[in-house]
């Protein structure tokens, strides 16, 4: 099993910045990559970025690339996004994911989420 704890979510005005951080623990010596999904009120979970741990290879959804940037600390088992220039649409429910398999975004762990909220 792995534990994953998200922070850092609050409320910003659009145009702002946030920084997400997601802790893991327990088999994280068996997580190949983790990332990130939102899921917005009435919509379905979409996913937003995922790094590789051995790799450092990164992935984003259209929608973000150029704005957030998915960052970690091998030594925390701890991942990061960085959320720049955040525009209404971007607000959500941020949930953490791990994965131990290849394919980025296919996450077999989630954490309970973290609320970004964007104010016009």
């Amino acid at each position: 099993q792995v534990q994953l704890v998200e922070s850092g979510g609050g409320l910003v005005q659009a145009g702002g910045s946030l920084r997400l951080s997601c802790a893991a623990s327990g088999r994280t010596f068996s997580t190949r990559g983790m990332g990130w999904s939102r899921q917005a009120p009435g919509k379905e979970r979409e996913f937003v970025a995922d790094i590789t741990w051995s790799t450092d290879r990164t992935y984003y959804a259209d929608s973000v690339k150029g704005r957030f940037t998915i960052s970690k600390d091998n030594a925390k088992n701890t991942v990061y996004l960085q959320m720049n220039s955040l525009k209404l649409e971007d607000m959500a429910v941020y949930y953490c994911g791990a994965r131990m398999g290849v394919s980025a975004s296919r996450y077999d762990y989630w954490g309970q989420g973290t609320q970004v909220t964007v104010s016009s």
